[in-house]
């Protein structure tokens, strides 16, 4: 069984909160985002993510991506 909710001041707040009797034993796993968000969320927003995380690259890597990944000559 699936039920969503949304942590609201440190509470875990159901979307349908008699969905559960009191006292049930749960498990709790926080999505990455929230629902709404991933269903409008476009390629784009999901690499930004990893923007600006790799280190050790050429100065001109942007540039040049295709010569240092596929071996193509420099433009």
């Amino acid at each position: 069984m699936e039920i969503l909710g949304k942590v609201n001041g440190g509470v875990v707040v159901l979307d349908d909160p008699k969905a559960l009797p009191d006292g049930a034993v749960v498990r709790v796993e926080a999505l990455e985002e929230a629902q709404e968000e991933t269903e409008e969320a476009t390629v784009w927003d999901a690499l930004r993510k990893w923007g600006g995380r790799a280190k050790g690259l050429p100065a001109d890597f942007a540039e040049q991506h295709d010569h240092y990944l596929h071996g193509t000559p420099k433009r």
